[in-house]
């Protein structure tokens, strides 16, 4: 078991789970599956625009930025947000 802080600061117990395949079925209805990966993971200093745009429209956006920030994803374009905009939402979180 591992343990956390919560929102409240107080500690909350938290277990170690598997991810399954029925977890990730809103993986294969996003947007993103139908684009291809240049758009939400590009080079170094690349605009990220067009993943956004992209993300705005799709349904599965809670789903993705909820994987993201449970998975510690640290490159791309997730749920909407860039890995800058995805490390300031954990740290305001904490």
């Amino acid at each position: 078991m591992i343990e956390r802080f919560s929102s409240r600061g107080t500690i909350m117990p938290m277990h170690l789970e598997t991810i399954t395949a029925a977890d990730l079925d809103w993986q294969e209805q996003a947007l993103c599956a139908q684009t291809g990966a240049d758009f939400f993971f590009p080079e170094p200093g690349s605009s990220v625009r067009e993943a956004k745009r992209i993300c705005a429209m799709c349904e599965m956006r809670p789903a993705c930025l909820d994987y993201a920030l449970s998975n510690d994803e640290r490159f791309g374009v997730w749920g909407g947000l860039s890995e800058k905009e995805r490390l300031g939402l954990r740290r305001a979180r904490e």
